[in-house]
């Protein structure tokens, strides 16, 4: 359903990824994990379709369609949706009326009510979006919306990064919710790509497959517990020492 192929990126003329492959079923959920500055956002944000993020060369497949020039409107009209590690505050627009705006149905007023008790920030609905928020508040909101939207490819940069051990475990279950981990993985509709520095969130939400960012560069796919217990173990520097050998030229 999604598939990355030689994703070459550049911002401000500047290359940060490097010939970036990998691809993603209907219903699976995968973590890239790496060191801070290893290019991951810019992966994301490119996925996306933010214009800073330059493609200049190789392709983005999503549900068979390549999406590479597609402007942001329409990939999230397709069924992407993103949240941020760091969400802007908007002055001026309600949390109501962004969560509003993300349904697709309608009759939307007690679905944003629901959402918001799960989410636990019916308090917060009357508020500008973030403004005042703590770290876990912003997390909380960003997922409350892509729960509205309900993306078919959800990507996740850092969820846990910012939030203590009490909002990290509903950010959990409202990540579990929205790639819908409760049913068997070919009944789901849904995929995830989550990006972490730390890898705290897998003791939350559960992934398939796990690969390593290092200098714009995939090292290395696997088993996800596994490539994290080797960075625990031993650090990224053993994860950058394996792919120095695989690309001599890194």
């Amino acid at each position: 359903m999604l598939e990355i192929k030689q994703l070459t990126v550049a911002v401000e003329d500047k290359e940060i990824l490097h010939d970036v492959s990998l691809t993603i079923k209907t219903g699976e959920t995968h973590v890239l994990f790496g060191p801070n500055g290893s290019g991951k956002t810019t992966l994301l944000m490119a996925m996306m379709g933010f214009p800073k993020y330059q493609v200049t060369s190789g392709s983005i497949i999503f549900r068979g369609m390549d999406i590479t020039g597609l402007p942001l409107d329409e990939r999230s009209r397709l069924g992407i949706g993103i949240s941020f590690q760091r969400p802007p505050v908007v002055r001026g627009v309600k949390t109501r009326d962004m969560v509003s705006a993300c349904l697709k149905e309608r009759g939307g007023e007690e679905i944003i009510s629901k959402l918001a008790k799960k989410a636990d920030l019916a308090d917060f609905m009357d508020r500008e979006i973030n403004y005042g928020f703590s770290g876990g508040e912003i997390k909380r909101s960003e997922l409350m919306q892509l729960l509205a939207q309900k993306p078919e490819l959800t990507l996740l940069d850092e969820p846990e990064s910012g939030v203590d051990l009490v909002n990290i475990a509903l950010i959990g279950e409202l990540i579990n919710e929205l790639l819908e981990k409760d049913c068997p993985i070919r009944f789901r509709k849904c995929m995830g790509l989550i990006i972490t520095h730390t890898g705290n969130i897998l003791d939350y939400v559960n992934a398939l497959t796990g690969y390593v960012m290092y200098d714009g560069r995939i090292g290395c796919e696997g088993d996800p517990h596994e490539i994290l217990k080797t960075i625990k173990e031993k650090g990224y520097e053993e994860c950058i020492r394996c792919l120095v050998r695989e690309v001599p030229n890194a």
